[in-house]
């Protein structure tokens, strides 16, 4: 392919799913989604293991801290190696990794020789695996289908997160009541060979091959970071970011605690519980794929925030699984939201040689995520996972509606026509 193909359409219109005429974006697109399956299973089976081997609210909030520090410590390297290396043999090396992970937990598992500690062993892995390609991934969707197709293209691959992120652990809760634990992870695996196949068969453009030269990798973690601290935009989202990651996502881990300990469902229940948040989102990234002529990205990135972190608020209130089923739908409406913007709001606005290391900046904020899960089981543990998950909640509208006063750059126009939007950028 000599470049990205274009989806703009003689009427100048972008309808819902466009970036599927593109023929690699249908391989890349399913590829993520079998990934995300994989991730989104194993983030409700291994805390529901961790739980019934341990009966702690806080070895279970442990799960996503070691899922999510190797983002703290090498997702900003994961930016620079977006723009050094192939992004293809990226994502088909992460991928093996997290494959081989998958064989040796259902292996610990059909023998009987599991501990709950091997459980973090497994998601260590799978965080490594998505600190080093969550930049990559992103940055190959503009690669494939060039700037303006952009936010259509991150609409649909968020579509499919999120529609996996429903599957994913109402498959978990599923497979746990009919075959076990181990049977989880031999679909997990299997999801992880599928991701590997379709992911095999994309020709990316030839400008998606990139490098920085022989400049050191230190000097370019450098220049990333003065380039976001230059630009208010990113800087934003950043704040956004963090405050999502530190508050909102990690209190999501409590749901199966809730579903055993406050509502006193099974696994079956249980995943359905999880699949609506997920449910949520995906309807809430099928309408930002469906908005033509979309512009104030900024808006609707905050504002899904704000809706995500005050359903948070009131899962921690409900007692009924009746009310909290609904409350998780409307939370996921405003993650989608979220995360379809916050790569989106990065792409457009930075310049096309900084962009892989502006994501790389923003996956730092998706790596403060495991104190949010240090915070959140602690509170849990000492007080209750109820009050533990509302008083998150509570923090994040707090810190979001402080950020949107202090950072009014966010909420201003992005013009998805021009080479890079410069308003978001200091002198």
């Amino acid at each position: 392919m000599a470049g990205p193909r274009s989806i703009r359409r003689a009427s100048g219109s972008i309808r819902t799913f466009d970036a599927f005429q593109n023929p690699e974006f249908r391989l890349f697109w399913p590829s993520n989604f079998f990934n995300n399956m994989s991730r989104w299973t194993q983030m409700t089976l291994l805390p529901w293991m961790v739980l019934l081997l341990t009966d702690s609210p806080f070895l279970v909030a442990l799960v996503g801290f070691f899922a999510l520090t190797p983002m703290l410590l090498l997702g900003v390297f994961g930016g620079v190696i977006a723009d050094r290396v192939d992004r293809k043999v990226l994502l088909l090396s992460t991928q093996s990794a997290n494959l081989l992970g998958a064989v040796a937990m259902t292996a610990l598992l059909y023998t009987g020789k599991v501990e709950y500690w091997h459980g973090y062993v497994a998601i260590t892995v799978m965080g490594l695996g998505w600190a080093l390609d969550q930049p990559s991934r992103r940055a190959l969707l503009h690669d494939l289908v060039g700037r303006r197709g952009v936010t259509n293209a991150l609409a649909l691959d968020q579509m499919g997160n999120y529609a996996s992120r429903a599957a994913g652990p109402a498959l978990a809760g599923l497979v746990i009541s009919v075959a076990g634990l181990a049977g989880g992870y031999v679909a997990i695996t299997i999801f992880y060979c599928a991701s590997l196949l379709l992911l095999g068969n994309v020709r990316l453009p030839a400008s998606a091959a990139r490098s920085l030269g022989a400049r050191n990798v230190l000097g370019n973690l450098s220049e990333g970071f003065r380039y976001v601290r230059g630009n208010n935009v990113i800087v934003a989202v950043v704040a956004i970011s963090a405050v999502m990651n530190l508050f909102m996502f990690q209190s999501l881990q409590m749901v199966p605690v809730l579903a055993r300990e406050v509502m006193g469902v099974g696994p079956g229940l249980m995943g359905t519980l999880m699949a609506a948040e997920g449910l949520g989102a995906l309807a809430g990234s099928a309408l930002i794929a469906s908005a033509a002529g979309l512009r104030h990205h900024g808006r609707v990135y905050l504002g899904g925030s704000l809706l995500a972190s005050g359903a948070l608020l009131l899962l921690g209130l409900s007692q009924a699984y009746w009310l909290s089923m609904p409350t998780l739908l409307i939370l996921g409406l405003g993650t989608g939201a979220f995360g379809t913007m916050q790569a989106a709001i990065v792409i457009l606005v930075a310049r096309e040689e900084m962009r892989g290391r502006a994501l790389g900046v923003v996956a730092v904020s998706i790596g403060l995520s495991p104190f949010g899960s240090l915070l959140v089981g602690a509170v849990a543990s000492a007080v209750s996972v109820s009050f533990a998950v509302s008083l998150n909640g509570g923090l994040a509208v707090g810190l979001l509606v402080l950020v949107g006063l202090s950072m009014p750059s966010i909420l201003r126009r992005i013009d998805v026509e021009s080479p890079r939007d410069e308003r978001g950028e200091r002198d």
